[in-house]
């Protein structure tokens, strides 16, 4: 009996050791590339159905337009260019996505968090301030930088950041990220514009504001 209460004893450690290397990082393809396509045939993978690979081409893994300013006039005075599985198809499973951001003067790309991935910036043009916020086990630390052509940044995956061009001129900005679609919840859309409207008593005692300016909060974010 103690033989076998040992043999099983060490098969839930081996479990749970196990359990433990699946969990602690997403698994590797299981193929070279699985380019993106609208057909409905084929293997099925992060949401997309992969082009029978026979049929893939250069093309599939290449796009261009990040030379093209985005148009920063309207919102806050940012835009973002992606790079996405739509627009490249063989970039599904990479594990990867780039963009271009556009700052007019005075621009901002408010508080937001990526819950899917880390970004990481190079600052081509202007003079950027940036920052996040650590979560509750590091006591909400606020981390800044002042940024300048050359410079790089990053932000660890899921934390409240933001940037905001402090320059007198436009800035313009190459960021990468640790997923293809590392996801984007802006902080004020989320808390004061969801569909529908989170209940503005649950607001007003989450945020210690007075019941009127919550719902002008969520008149301005709607």
């Amino acid at each position: 009996m103690e033989g076998l209460l040992q043999f099983l004893l060490a098969k839930i450690i081996l479990l749970a050791l196990a359990s433990s290397f699946v969990y602690c990082y997403d698994p590797s393809p299981l193929q070279d590339y699985c380019v993106a396509t609208n057909e409905t045939n084929g293997v099925y993978v992060n949401g997309e159905f992969c082009k029978d690979p026979k049929r893939v081409t250069t093309n599939d893994f290449y796009t261009s337009g990040l030379n093209v300013p985005g148009n920063t006039i309207i919102g806050p005075g940012a835009r973002n260019t992606v790079v996405d599985v739509e627009r490249l198809p063989g970039l599904n499973t990479l594990g990867v996505d780039i963009a271009r951001y556009d700052f007019a003067p005075g621009g901002l790309d408010p508080p937001h968090t990526h819950p899917r991935g880390s970004q990481i910036f190079l600052v081509m043009k202007g003079k950027l301030f940036v920052g996040f916020v650590s979560s509750n086990e590091y006591n909400y630390t606020l981390f800044t930088k002042v940024l300048y052509p050359g410079d790089v940044f990053v932000f660890p995956k899921g934390l409240i950041h933001f940037h905001a061009n402090i320059g007198k001129t436009n800035a313009v900005v190459i960021s990468a990220g640790g997923s293809q679609d590392p996801g984007r919840i802006i902080i004020g859309d989320a808390v004061f514009g969801s569909k529908p409207l989170i209940d503005p008593k649950v607001l007003v005692k989450a945020f210690a504001l007075d019941y009127n300016k919550v719902k002008y909060l969520q008149a301005v974010f709607s």
